[in-house]
């Protein structure tokens, strides 16, 4: 799993320094969550009807999701390498095709968990062991359609539902404390009904132990992911700058020089 977060970045940087495009900041926090649910959590292939679902609703991030799809081979290469080109169904937000792992339309923030709330109780209806993961960013919580769908999943005790958050602290246009924060984020989501657990977000063992977690509970489950902006390369970390910033020339044989190091602190 740590290779698999690694590769992802390296993915990521080389797919937004050659179409000049792409979030590289945003899509580095959330590698090692994507890194571990393709890895064993999720259930099913694309073809299976009962098969788990993955909204990110952090769309903006989709280029980590292309590069696991890739890696996993359930998006053909012909159509990863088209990302970002006129006509490609790989633009800078997801667009809906379930046959290659892209389960819903986002980018518009706040709306993966309205929609994976409705998969999940739909699945519910249905008799269904489907399970919705939804990874969204801790900016999205600004939104007022987010706390509706907390609402609605755990008024129908939604414990098919498990929302990731990739809290990395940095939204567009500032930190997420000095924008829009009246209180921790664990306490919001206890506060909602959900089963709430707090994790490294970078670190795979514990990700792992809190995504594959039996739910007892009765509830929708909530797992708090501590990331990094810009993860695994120095210059990038907790930096604004590259929430938008793709890297060129010598930051870009730099950045990749980082990431094909190993990191020093072992992961599960």
């Amino acid at each position: 799993m740590k290779d698999l977060g690694r590769s992802l970045r390296q993915d990521v940087l080389m797919m937004c320094e050659r179409t000049s495009t792409g979030h590289v900041g945003s899509a580095f926090s959330v590698a090692d969550i994507l890194a571990v649910l393709y890895s064993g959590v999720l259930r099913g292939s694309p073809a299976e009807p009962e098969r788990d679902r993955l909204i990110l609703s952090k769309g903006h991030a989709s280029a980590a999701l292309y590069a696991v799809l890739h890696r996993k081979g359930i998006m053909p290469t012909a159509l990863y390498e088209s990302f970002a080109q006129n006509g490609s169904l790989l633009g800078h937000h997801p667009h809906y095709a379930p046959e290659v792992g892209l389960e819903a339309n986002t980018g518009s923030l706040g709306h993966g968990l309205p929609l994976g709330g409705g998969l999940a109780y739909a699945a519910k209806l249905q008799c269904s062991p489907s399970r919705v993961f939804v990874i969204q960013s801790d900016g999205e919580t600004n939104e007022g359609v987010v706390w509706e769908a907390a609402m609605f999943a755990a008024h129908h005790h939604l414990d098919n539902l498990c929302m990731i958050l990739d809290d990395n602290g940095i939204q567009a246009m500032g930190n997420t404390r000095d924008i829009l924060f009246p209180s921790e984020h664990a306490a919001r989501w206890q506060a909602f009904g959900w089963d709430v657990h707090e994790v490294d977000g970078h670190d795979h063992a514990q990700l792992w132990e809190a995504l594959t977690l039996r739910n007892l509970t009765k509830k929708p489950v909530a797992v708090i992911a501590h990331t990094i902006k810009g993860k695994g390369v120095s210059f990038m970390e907790n930096q604004l700058l590259w929430h938008y910033r793709q890297p060129k020339g010598e930051e870009f044989l730099a950045a990749m020089r980082e990431l094909a190091t190993p990191p020093d602190r072992p992961q599960g």
